[in-house]
């Protein structure tokens, strides 16, 4: 368990510095430059269906295992007061700071940036350096209805003789949404539900299977022997996605056809890159090794307060060098942001998040042994 958990946090630390790279090259213009280069970098908004997706994954499998092997399932209550403590601390401090120095909201603008809900509200200008925050409000409100979403699964897969499958056939509903939600959103002019969790569902429904099958097949030879295929997969659909064929590079909408083009690439390639350690969790393999260093681990650990301040960092160094839009030093604007956002994410993880998790556990408390139950029936009751 051990070593997956440092590979999976290895991943989260490779999607996040992918996200600072994005906006290190968007910022100086290098993303919009001609070659296959500024394409691949691009396209590493592929980070944040790597984070949805496991989110579905971890948040999930307690849920799952319920399921199939009749372990309590989490208290709503209890996980929501988590995620509250995980998300919002550093959140309130990085977003504030961000609105106090470049803002000019009003108390009703604030609240709603203070409470995630700025989404909602498309049309309203943002403070700079916030531009990466829109990932959170879906996120948020993904772990609101999950408990929703885990109660509907749960009876469902009761009613039938093989939990496991219908568990796998509930969720493959959800893709189905994300897809009628792209076409709403092409095909209608709405490019705002881009902005709301049906848009990304699809993400988050691949780590919910996942989880599934983390529970229910454990460690996958299969997945294990073809590893080093399914990585080499993800990178040749990662170049197939940094192109044309998926839409533009710049903010201009992309057709129907190119945004499910592109929302089906992204999703195989976040399963294709996180499958070989979620299902086949074998410390010793090379590729374990490589993406579950301590070094990565760590920076796995602290990826969240990571992503929350490259982004005022980047807009505060190109301001105080006034560097003109899309025309910054690449390099000093690379190698400054870094170091200022790694020190800064150190020091707000171990002052913040991890007191903000402390705390989190000492008001939820352990929870209670199950009781000693009679064997359980071959068919689950309803």
């Amino acid at each position: 368990m051990k070593s997956r958990d440092a590979s999976l946090d290895g991943i989260r630390a490779f999607a996040a510095l992918g996200v600072w790279l994005l906006h290190v090259g968007s910022n100086t213009g290098v993303m919009y430059r001609e070659g296959m280069y500024a394409w691949m970098m691009a396209r590493l908004g592929i980070a944040v269906p790597i984070f949805f997706l496991l989110s579905g994954l971890l948040l999930y499998r307690p849920w799952a295992r319920a399921v199939i092997e009749n372990t309590p399932r989490p208290k709503p209550l209890r996980y929501l007061w988590r995620r509250v403590l995980r998300v919002m601390p550093v959140y309130w401090l990085v977003a504030g700071l961000a609105l106090w120095a470049w803002s000019s909201l009003d108390w009703l603008g604030w609240v709603k940036w203070m409470l995630l809900l700025q989404n909602y509200f498309p049309g309203e200008n943002a403070a700079d350096g916030l531009y990466q925050m829109w990932t959170l409000p879906i996120e948020m409100s993904f772990y609101v209805v999950l408990p929703v979403l885990a109660w509907l699964l749960h009876k469902w897969a009761r009613r039938g003789g093989n939990p496991p499958v219908r568990l796998l056939a509930g969720i493959a509903v959800m893709p189905v949404i994300s897809v009628a939600t792209v076409v709403v959103t092409r095909e209608f002019g709405q490019p705002q539900l881009a902005l709301l969790l049906p848009y990304h569902l699809v993400f988050f429904a691949c780590g919910m299977a996942m989880a599934v099958l983390s529970v229910w097949i454990g460690h996958s030879r299969v997945i294990d022997s073809l590893a080093p295929q399914l990585l080499i997969l993800a990178a040749l659909l990662y170049a197939m996605l940094s192109t044309g064929l998926a839409g533009p590079r710049t903010l201009t909408l992309p057709a129907l056809w190119e945004s499910l083009l592109r929302v089906s690439l992204e999703a195989a390639v976040a399963i294709l890159l996180v499958a070989p350690f979620a299902l086949a969790p074998r410390g010793d393999s090379l590729r374990h090794r490589l993406v579950g260093n301590p070094v990565t681990a760590y920076m796995g650990r602290i990826s969240y307060s990571f992503f929350l301040w490259h982004a005022p960092l980047i807009t505060l160094q190109l301001k105080l060098t006034g560097a003109p839009p899309f025309a910054g030093d690449f390099p000093s604007v690379a190698v400054v942001s870094f170091v200022v956002t790694l020190l800064l994410s150190v020091g707000s993880y171990h002052l913040i998040e991890v007191p903000a998790l402390k705390l989190s556990r000492l008001r939820s408390g352990p929870a209670r042994p199950p009781a000693a139950q009679a064997p359980a029936p071959a068919v689950p009751a309803p």
